[in-house]
């Protein structure tokens, strides 16, 4: 009996400690679980909640490169190939798709967020910041804000971008600009329609997307079960 009160009081204090730190006592897993029907994503309400976009359209294309080999790593980092983002993350990239569907295109995801362990884990195999951001400051993928993406067209065939995701060279800057007109022009239209809807480009990875003003948001360690 004894044991059980101190066993108990430890608990109350760890979650009281936890409070503190805005930390939840409850499961830190997010719910990889898919919704039988699609959400609403007006009806979310916490714009810093991590959400599966999975559960609020299926107008994209994923192609998680990191629960593949299939990346500069040759590893797979992620158990299974989930899409989380922030609620408001999500409401801007909606948008941003729902203006390439109306052009006969569609976003295909490459990567989302990312839990600030496998970026350690990444940071371990690659520890090299011109490739990998450090653990220790974090990115905005650790935050839910940040997409790595490209576009396919209406049969699904991807648009020439003029590199590979995550090709590290100078012809992956949206600066470079020895390349036909149509790969320029391809660029071009991801990187407009993008910044038309609350995302900034980031120079060196045409690939890469940042929600405006999400670096001030913290970097987050939460994972999530395969549910499959």
């Amino acid at each position: 009996m004894k044991k059980t009160l101190v066993s108990l009081l430890l608990l109350s204090l760890i979650c009281f400690a936890s409070s503190l730190m805005l930390v939840s006592c409850k499961s830190s897993y997010l719910d990889s679980k898919k919704s039988p029907v699609l959400l609403d994503i007006t009806k979310e309400t916490d714009d810093n909640a991590f959400i599966n976009l999975k559960n609020y359209s299926n107008d994209f294309v994923f192609d998680m490169k990191y629960a593949t080999t299939d990346n500069f790593l040759k590893e797979k980092v992620y158990p299974c190939d989930e899409c989380f983002l922030k609620v408001k993350t999500v409401k801007s990239l909606l948008e941003a798709n729902k203006a390439f569907l109306e052009k006969g295109y569609r976003i295909k995801l490459y990567d989302c967020y990312r839990p600030r362990d496998i970026q350690k884990m990444m940071w371990k195999i690659v520890p090299n910041a011109n490739y990998v951001a450090n653990p220790k400051k974090g990115s905005i993928h650790n935050k839910g804000g940040a997409v790595d993406i490209s576009l396919v067209d209406s049969l699904g065939k991807e648009l020439n971008m003029g590199t590979k995701f995550d090709f590290f060279g100078e012809e992956a800057s949206h600066n470079y600009q020895n390349f036909s007109e149509e790969i320029l022009t391809n660029r071009k239209f991801l990187k407009e329609i993008m910044l038309q809807h609350n995302f900034k480009s980031f120079d060196s990875e045409w690939w890469h997307y940042n929600l405006n003003n999400s670096s001030a948001d913290k970097v987050s360690n939460l994972k999530w079960k395969c549910d499959h």
